[in-house]
């Protein structure tokens, strides 16, 4: 088996991170995001939002409703950060798996991103922002994780 062309290491962006260890192409499937399959409210649960702190997870967001919690697995994925401007997208399979690949081409030492387009569904306040910040240092950083408003 060749070996990932990754690694995990201290991120500028938040915490830890995932680098590219040699040049990766467009389009490469990169890892699948793995942890266990809960229900939103055991997700909620495990995760409790407390106020005016800043909301951290694991959690992955399933089409049908259920969360990936990949806090407990020994997993590379759980420790890509979010951009603005990513290299990366998450794309949901049709067996609710969480898969991600490059969108562009990446250099050796660059971070891997994608964007998390976390789903607020009520408004978009300046407190709300705050709670979710963004670090990725993008031209066009959108100064939160949060997914714009339609």
């Amino acid at each position: 088996m060749a070996k990932r062309p990754f690694e995990v290491r201290n991120s500028k962006i938040q915490g830890r991170g995932v680098f590219a260890t040699r040049n990766i192409e467009k389009d490469t499937e990169l890892i699948e995001y793995t942890g266990e399959i809960v229900s939103d409210d055991e997700g909620d649960r495990r995760y409790p939002f407390e106020d005016d702190e800043r909301h951290h997870t694991f959690l992955f967001r399933l089409e049908n409703g259920s969360v990936i919690d990949a806090g407990p697995k020994r997993t590379a994925a759980k420790y890509i950060n979010h951009s603005c401007d990513p290299n990366c997208e998450a794309l949901e399979d049709d067996e609710d798996r969480i898969w991600i690949s490059t969108m562009k081409d990446v250099k050796k030492g660059e971070e891997l991103t994608y964007d998390y387009n976390y789903v607020l569904e009520e408004r978009h306040t300046a407190a709300n922002k705050k709670l979710y910040p963004c670090y990725c240092g993008a031209k066009k950083c959108r100064g939160t994780i949060l997914a714009k408003k339609r």
